[in-house]
């Protein structure tokens, strides 16, 4: 998930949150995806078009659904760079807000207690411009060989999003993270079928939540 280039992915409709976003958009219910490579679409030809947020917005329009997808994945970031940003990402009003961070935390071997606190100081800002917003927040794992550190970064989320009455992917890469085939060669990053698969880890949590 690390990568040196950091950028922020604009598509679907990033640039809508800048100040004075056009009334039109504004009347469109905004699901915001906030997170890293993972969510930005690393290594992917056009992730505009194959990062699993890009598929999510395919599966909403394909149910008739009225929402409009953006996507503020920024490569390498890690839960402090996410909490240094999020004043400028929330310029206009989130009604979804899918928080995916923590894996470049983890990889380093950052404090979890930092990384805990850094994810609730996110999800305070986010209510707090936006009292009415719905959270979903993207569970991650680190390798078994981390040990102890593994097991209690595995365990974070959850109660994370019990005390944010979240909904709760409990893994982003279930049945992605460690298949060669599904990733690109780095080994970390998930090639455009295993965006698709995410994309449907995702789409299970998220979906119940969007009303018709």
């Amino acid at each position: 998930m690390v990568n040196p280039i950091r950028r922020i992915l604009i598509s679907i409709g990033l640039l809508g949150l800048a100040v004075g976003a056009v009334a039109d958009e504004r009347e469109t219910p905004t699901i915001l995806f906030y997170g890293d490579s993972l969510t930005a679409g690393y290594g992917m030809d056009d992730p505009t078009v194959t990062a699993f947020p890009a598929i999510i917005q395919d599966k909403i329009d394909a149910d008739g659904l009225n929402y409009r997808v953006i996507n503020a994945g920024l490569s390498g970031e890690t839960s402090s760079g996410g909490l240094r940003r999020i004043n400028w990402v929330m310029r206009q009003p989130v009604d979804v807000f899918v928080l995916e961070l923590g894996g470049n935390d983890g990889l380093r071997g950052l404090p979890l207690e930092l990384l805990r606190d850094n994810l609730q100081a996110i999800l305070d800002r986010v209510k707090a411009k936006n009292p009415e917003v719905k959270f979903v927040i993207a569970g991650m794992r680190m390798p078994p060989s981390m040990g102890e550190y593994a097991a209690k970064f595995n365990a974070l989320y959850a109660p994370l999003a019990a005390t944010n009455t979240a909904a709760l992917i409990p893994h982003l890469l279930e049945n992605v993270g460690g298949d060669p085939k599904l990733n690109l060669p780095d080994g970390i990053h998930p090639s455009a079928a295993g965006h698709a698969i995410v994309a449907d880890n995702v789409w299970s949590v998220l979906q119940p939540l969007l009303q018709p």
